[in-house]
């Protein structure tokens, strides 16, 4: 989150808050299947809440036509541009309706800030495939979101 745009409202501690509350809100008795069960479903829940807010900072009923000149220095890089990580939600949807892994590992390594061994393990592919998928991922994602 330290390299988002200054004008950014939503904090690292309250991005994981929030993760935390809506993993743990649904249901008390969640049993996690394993870690990469956990790390893709926080992975999920933290893209759903940078979506929202990226919703509300370009909703006119929140002042989505003014620029703000004031905020803290700590956000997200996807929240830079809101335009951009809703196109890029739109297209993170097509490619997970294509392929889910390579949708799955793209939330881990963007939404979750993995590295490409932690979301190879948690999805139990090879780092080769991992760089393989990720690399399918980028160009796949760029071209649709440019289209």
């Amino acid at each position: 989150m330290s390299a988002e745009a200054a004008d950014q409202t939503l904090q690292p501690t309250a991005l994981v808050h929030e993760v935390y509350l809506r993993l743990n809100a649904a249901d008390h008795s969640v049993q996690w299947d394993s870690p990469g069960h956990f790390y893709c479903a926080a992975a999920e829940a933290m893209r759903r809440i940078l979506i929202e807010a990226a919703r509300c900072r370009n909703s006119l009923k929140r002042g989505g036509n003014q620029q703000r000149i004031d905020g803290p220095i700590e956000n997200h890089p996807g929240l830079q541009i809101p335009e951009q990580l809703l196109s890029l939600n739109k297209s993170l949807d097509r490619l997970n309706a294509e392929d889910p892994v390579k949708a799955m590992l793209v939330k881990l390594r963007y939404f979750a800030g993995m590295s490409h061994q932690e979301a190879a393990k948690l999805l139990g592919i090879s780092r080769a495939t991992a760089d393989r998928y990720w690399a399918y991922s980028k160009t796949w994602l760029f071209s649709d979101m440019n289209s």
